[in-house]
Order: structure tokens, then C-alpha cells, then sequence
């Protein structure tokens, strides 16, 4: 590096970071909000405490220079560094833009801050010794960081001090993909009718540089193109800190285009493309899909449901071993088991990115096989959208001051309004309604209206398979915070919306937030209306409900109380398989993550007659003048 780029570095690092006393409680506050699922592990990193120690004692360097030079869009780096004063606690951090200065940071008033100072968190972190034990002995080590191709160029720092007190010691050269401006990462989802599927990216152009496209079409036939809008959100969007000081970074421009009027049943493919103002297009890989069915359609239909997978890093760094321990179990058995499902609903929870903007990124690259591939249908969770005066349902951090944006953003819902994260969305002989537990959902509001006019919308001869799904536990859980509330539901959850299940007999409804799998009987009002376990037949007599949590991050523990509607608990990572071989047949699988194998399955045989069959307050009231 010049000497004139160190000096400008080493102002740089000269921090008094003007947030210290907010971010520390932010880091209190998130920490014990977040309880079993951890605490982010970037935000442990005191940045904005960072001094200065800079000399020819100690040296970094990272290899190669240039990555994706054959269009890849990950590549792994090696990071040699020599100390000659090392320490357990010295660690290197990933910094993307490699200039990790203060020009993008808020002006602030405060006379008391000594600028410059930075204000940028890295994006992932490894211990010097992770490769090495001997490290405080050889003086010298070399550890290896997985990066994706995220726009902007990369620099390695290592630090003393631990992620308390960081005292930065060197900084390394700079090192790039081959067209970090390339679109990246597409991720599917239904559109907002079922002949529709959007496509939604990540690249550097704005409207005025490029115009945005997706090249698609029928597999081996002639391909069309359809355009795409453009959308960002800039660190003023975010409610508050860490997402709008030290967990902010650009997020780059987010593609959405909407394929309509396709064929049902057939298998497409596609790629992004940008089209420069000088008249050539910057492309992406080449994908594939296959078009949803018909609604109603007498076929072969898979869907997979979890919730809070989180994300973890291949290379083993940010401590996520620890953070979100079965998320790449998760997503590695699913890619493994691609061909056989069509479809996947996330109901909440996703990177867990907690105000750290790059770390989205980082969780739409390790989902990209199976998001580029099926529709990926998120909902909203408290990781996602909780944040004080916001206007979410629960006056929590959780979201580390994004406030919904980046979910709204980084991925598309079928929703009359995305800041509502309520949708409905059919698949072949399913009907699914998602709910936004962060929003109310209590009788006589929006919400409520909407799952109503959702359930209500169902045919049940075309679509025998009504779902309804949402983050928190709206239904019943034995988890054991709950148990110790008494509610063994989240309080206010059930109250207005088990009569609505019950009148429009929703077969199965699913939640996440507690980080485990349970299964329910079929069940209203806290009793079982049905004893069977393992095969249910004729009439809807009741809702079954199943906690499917257990997606990634940290585990929660059941009750030490015995439910009696609780049919089978597993206190593991693990997800549900729901498989309608025709409008009589259902069959559900519980999987686990380590292993693929199924541990708890049921099988639902019926015919539509059976769903009209009256049951206790499922049907309209009667009285002799009727």
C-alpha cells in the first residue's frame, strides 16, 4: 500500500466513536431480548474504541488479488500475518469497502467527537490463532475467509485487543471480484397470481447507468425479456443503531421483475442482465425453474416450512458455529434434496442480521441454489421488523434498527403492501395465508380482516389444502417461557384468530419464533377433537398445529410441564415436508437438518364432502327462522 494510503488509514482509525453509549445499550438490549438465540456476533466488536498501533512489528497479507476471475460468485482468500507481540485475543476483520473510512458517515454536532473516526463494523472476523494454536509462539499464522462477490473491494486489518479494545496493528492490500458490478444472488417467489414468478436481484446499477432485465423462457425454446424496477433504501431509512451507525453499509440495488402469463408445469430458463448505456449487457449465470400449477391441479406437490435459520459462515468465522448453529445443515440438506420439493415457506427470522446491513448478503448467497431455483416465500419476523416506536405490534430491538426495510426490500411478497406482511399465495392444491405477527393481528383490525377474507377465499374442492402460517406462535406451543407465562401461546396470540381456523377449517397451522419442532393434535379451544396420531380421515374437525422453529438458530426448551395436546416434541434443527399426492391425500414429514431422515410424519385422507361436514362452531349459526 502507498505510504500516502496508510497515513489516510491511520487518521482514519483514530476513533472516539460519537455512538458509544447507544451502541453499548443497544448491545445490553439485544443481547437479553434475544436470549437463547444469542447475540450478534459483529456487535461485540467495540469499533468505535479502536486505537492506533500501527508499526513494522507486525505485517498482513492476503492472496489472491483478484477473484471470480471465471464469473464465480464466491472464492476463498488466504490471509498471511506476522506479530511479533501476539496475543490469544488478536483477531483479523474483514473490511468491505477496503477504505474503511469516515467519508460515508453522518455529520454529527457534537463538538465533543474527534474526527476522523470510523464508523464501519467488518463484515466477518476470525481469531489469529483459529488456524494455528502455536500462533503466540510462531508469531505467525495464515487463516482462510470465504467472501462473496458483494460490490465493493475488500481489506483484511489485524487487530490486538480482542473485540473489546481493538488496537489496530497492520492493514492489508486490497483485493477484488473481476466485476463486482455483476448481478448476483436471484431469489423467487410467487407473484401475485399463480401464472406469475418474480425475480428478484442484487447489482450495483442504478436507472441512469443501466437498465435492468430478465432474459427467460420456455428450456431450450426462443427467450424474451421482461424489464425490471429498481429500488434501494438509504441509512436514514434504518429506526436506529447498529443498522444506522455501525451496521450500515450499502446495500447496493435490488431488482424485482415480474414473468407473467406462463404455462403451468414448465420448466424455464433465465438470467439477469444489465443493459449499459454504451449498448452492451452485463450478465449473470443461467438459472432455472419450473412454472407453478395450475390452481387445483391433480398433481405431485411438495412444499418444505421452517423458521429462523439464521446464517453461518463456511469458513468458520464470526463465531456463527455458535451464533446459528444448524442454519448450513439446513440449507445444505435442502440444496441436497432440490429436485424434490417445489416450493419453500421461511416463516420469519432469516439471517438474523441484527442491524448488520452485510450480512444479508451474506444470507441471500448461502440460500441462492435454492432461491434461484424454487419460490422462497419469507414472512416477517421479530428479527426482521421489532423496533421501539416503529410501529411494529412488539417495542423491541430486535430488529437492530432495520424496522422491516431490508426484508420489505430484499425479497418479494405478494402483498397489497409490503410494509404489511400479510399475503395469500396458492400453489396447486394449496392455499396458504401468512400472517405478519408483527403487525396486529386481534379482531376488527386490517390484519384480521384480511385472514378472514384469506381463508374465506379458499375453494376447497380445487384447493382441499388450506395452510395458514405465521412467525410467533399464534397457536399453541409448549415452549417453555411460554409455559412459564401460562398461555403456552404468545399472549393475545390464539384468542381472536382459533374461531376463524375452526369456521373455515384450515388444516394445518404453522409457526416458528420458539426454536424448536412440536407437533399438536387436532385441537380447538385447548382440546383434542381428534385421538388419532398418525392418520387423520373424514371430517375437519379441528386445527392441527406445528411449531417448525427449529430452522437454525439456537434451541429453545420445552416446558418441564406434559401438554396433553403435545404429540411429538424434538428439541433439534429441522424442517417439515408437506407432500399432496392428490385433493384426498396429505402426507407431512418432519425432517431433521443433520441427517435428512424423517422423525415424525401423518398422513390426512379425505374428500370434499368431508370438509363441508358441520362441526362444532364451524359452521354458520342456525336458527328456526333459517
Amino acid at each position: 500500500m502507498e505510504n500516502l494510503s496508510t497515513v489516510v488509514l491511520i487518521l482514519v482509525l483514530l476513533v472516539n466513536f460519537h455512538c458509544t453509549a447507544v451502541f453499548g445499550h443497544l448491545k445490553s438490549v439485544v443481547g437479553s431480548a434475544a436470549g437463547a438465540i444469542g447475540e450478534q456476533p459483529l456487535s461485540k466488536i467495540a469499533i468505535h474504541k479502536t486505537t492506533l498501533a500501527l508499526s513494522g512489528n507486525a505485517s498482513i497479507q492476503a492472496t489472491p488479488l483478484l477473484l471470480g476471475l471465471k464469473g464465480e460468485d464466491t472464492g476463498w482468500v488466504v490471509v498471511d500475518f506476522v506479530n511479533e507481540e501476539p496475543s490469544n485475543d488478536d483477531w483479523i476483520g474483514v473490511f468491505s469497502p477496503a477504505k474503511f473510512n469516515a467519508s460515508n458517515c453522518k455529520v454529527e454536532n457534537n463538538r465533543r467527537v474527534q474526527a476522523p473516526y470510523t464508523c464501519s463494523a467488518p463484515i466477518k472476523y476470525k481469531y489469529a490463532n483459529h488456524s494455528n494454536p502455536d500462533y503466540t509462539t510462531t508469531k505467525k499464522a495464515s487463516v482462510r475467509f470465504q467472501l462473496i462477490n458483494q460490490r465493493e473491494d475488500f481489506s483484511f486489518a489485524l487487530f490486538a485487543g480482542g473485540l473489546s479494545n481493538p488496537i489496530l496493528k497492520a492493514i492489508s492490500n486490497f483485493i477484488a471480484f473481476a466485476n463486482p458490478k455483476a448481478p448476483v444472488f436471484p431469489r423467487l417467489a410467487q407473484g401475485k397470481s399463480w401464472d406469475e414468478m418474480t425475480v428478484t436481484w442484487t447489482s450495483v446499477y442504478n436507472i441512469d447507468e443501466a437498465i435492468p432485465f430478465v432474459e427467460w423462457g420456455w428450456k431450450g425454446q426462443e427467450q424474451k425479456r421482461s424489464p425490471a424496477g429498481t429500488l434501494t433504501f438509504e441509512q436514514n431509512s434504518m429506526c436506529g443503531p447498529p443498522a444506522s451507525t455501525v451496521g450500515w453499509r450499502d446495500p447496493g440495488f435490488i431488482h424485482t421483475s415480474h414473468l407473467k402469463d406462463l404455462w403451468p408445469n414448465i420448466e424455464h430458463t433465465y438470467k439477469l442482465g444489465h443493459l449499459l448505456i454504451n449498448g452492451s449487457i452485463v450478465w449473470s449465470k443461467m438459472y432455472s425453474f419450473r412454472s407453478s400449477p395450475y390452481p387445483g391441479q391433480d398433481s405431485l406437490q411438495r412444499v418444505i416450512i421452517f423458521g429462523d435459520m439464521g446464517k453461518a459462515e463456511r469458513d468458520g468465522s464470526n463465531e456463527y458455529s455458535d451464533y446459528q448453529p444448524g442454519s448450513l445443515n439446513t440449507t445444505d440438506q435442502l440444496i441436497k434434496d432440490l429436485n424434490n420439493f417445489d416450493i419453500v415457506m421461511h416463516i420469519g427470522d432469516l439471517p438474523y442480521a441484527n442491524g448488520y446491513i452485510s450480512q444479508w448478503d451474506q444470507f441471500t448467497a448461502q440460500v441462492e441454489p435454492i432461491a434461484s431455483t424454487v419460490p422462497y416465500m419469507i414472512a416477517s419476523g421479530n428479527h426482521e421488523r421489532d423496533w421501539p416506536g416503529s410501529g411494529s405490534f412488539y417495542d423491541t430491538p430486535d430488529s437492530g434498527g432495520e424496522c422491516g426495510v431490508l426484508a420489505e426490500t430484499m425479497f418479494y411478497v405478494p402483498a397489497e403492501n409490503r410494509a404489511k406482511f400479510w399475503y395469500s399465495t396458492d400453489y396447486g392444491m394449496f392455499h396458504f395465508c401468512i400472517a405478519d405477527t408483527e403487525h396486529d393481528w386481534r379482531e376488527g383490525t386490517e390484519q384480521y380482516k384480511f385472514i378472514e377474507r384469506c381463508l374465506a377465499q379458499a375453494d376447497r374442492r380445487k384447493q382441499p389444502w388450506l395452510i395458514f402460517a405465521a412467525h410467533r406462535v399464534l397457536g399453541y406451543s409448549s415452549n417453555d417461557w411460554y409455559g412459564s407465562e401460562g398461555s403456552f401461546e404468545e399472549p393475545m396470540g390464539r384468542e381472536s384468530l382459533e374461531k376463524l381456523w375452526q369456521k373455515y377449517k384450515v388444516d394445518i397451522a404453522f409457526f416458528g419464533h420458539v426454536h424448536n419442532y412440536e407437533r399438536i393434535c387436532p385441537i380447538y379451544q385447548n382440546q383434542c377433537v381428534n385421538s388419532e396420531i398418525s392418520h387423520y380421515s373424514g371430517t375437519v374437525n379441528g386445527t392441527i398445529h406445528a411449531v417448525v422453529g427449529g430452522g437454525g438458530s439456537h434451541l429453545s426448551e420445552f416446558s418441564p410441564l406434559e401438554t396433553a395436546w403435545s404429540l411429538y416434541k424434538d428439541y433439534d434443527f429441522g424442517f417439515v415436508k408437506l407432500t399432496a399426492f392428490n385433493h384426498s391425500s396429505l402426507l407431512f414429514e418432519y425432517k431433521k437438518s443433520s441427517d435428512g431422515k424423517v422423525y415424525d410424519s401423518f398422513t390426512i385422507s379425505r374428500d370434499y364432502k368431508d370438509v363441508l361436514a358441520c362441526v362444532h362452531d364451524g359452521c354458520e349459526a342456525t336458527t328456526l327462522a333459517t
